[in-house]
């Protein structure tokens, strides 16, 4: 490998680092604050309208998520979780919440992105 690929490979994997260490850490607050009942939580899923029984199931799936997304050998299936808790939590901005889901597409990309960087680990285990 070439100086220059080398140094592309190295910056890539620390990209790559840091944007799962920032993912894990968001969803892991958020996987916390649903599964220890904050008010602002238990408020949100009442208005969802689905039962507390919802709130706990995304805060584990969060807190899963966000730990093996920190696992190299299966961080794209920790992204894979994440992104379909986020998805759940775009429909319900969109359709009962009413509130700003701009993050969540935001989140959306950034975990597509370290899906594909790491797509390898998804392909082999499917092989």
């Amino acid at each position: 490998m070439s100086g220059t690929a080398a140094s592309q490979s190295r910056a890539a994997t620390i990209a790559v680092w840091v944007f799962r260490v920032l993912v894990a850490a968001l969803f892991l607050l958020a996987g916390y604050s649903k599964l220890t009942g904050s008010e602002m939580e238990v408020q949100i899923f009442d208005t969802v309208g689905w039962g507390q029984w919802l709130r706990y199931a995304t805060g584990l799936a969060e807190v899963v998520g966000s730990i093996v997304l920190l696992v190299p050998a299966v961080s794209a299936f920790g992204a894979l979780i994440l992104l379909a808790v986020d998805v759940g939590a775009f429909g319900a901005q969109v359709a009962v919440l009413h509130q700003d889901w701009i993050h969540t597409v935001v989140i959306a990309i950034v975990l597509v992105g370290l899906i594909y960087f790491q797509r390898r680990q998804i392909l082999d285990r499917l092989s």
